[in-house]
């Protein structure tokens, strides 16, 4: 009943971002940053859609990248896919929001990787 009772509040509180949803365009790759949680060393990586790039010992790959139409420096969000090589569990696949990153997090002993913004060029 409390499960019940939780998934209805949530799904009310969903129900403004369903109705206020916006025109998107797809950019032509996004920004990236990684981060080494033991070192706290950064790297920021400028992906092309459909390309990857190293994070450690992670592969870290673009499928496509929305930011609010008419507005490139607005909230972007992406469909990123992060593998580790010697697995054949993704480590994250899903969409990440720019402005909310823990929203949809990777979950990871060592690294983090979020959306800075999307490439319009």
């Amino acid at each position: 009943m409390i499960l019940r009772a939780a998934a209805l509040g949530l799904a009310l509180g969903l129900a403004p971002l369903v109705a206020s949803a916006q025109d998107v365009e797809i950019g032509t790759g996004a920004a990236l940053r990684g981060l080494d949680k033991i070192n706290g060393d950064t790297v920021d990586m400028m992906l092309a859609t459909g390309e990857s790039a190293e994070l450690g010992n992670l592969e870290v790959t673009l499928g496509e990248c929305r930011y609010p139409a008419g507005d490139a420096a607005s909230d972007a969000f992406a469909y990123i896919s992060v593998r580790d090589p010697r697995s054949n569990q993704p480590v994250f696949e899903g969409w990440m929001i720019a402005s909310s990153p823990a929203l949809n997090a990777m979950e990871h002993q060592r690294y983090d990787v979020w959306v800075l913004r999307c490439r319009t060029d």
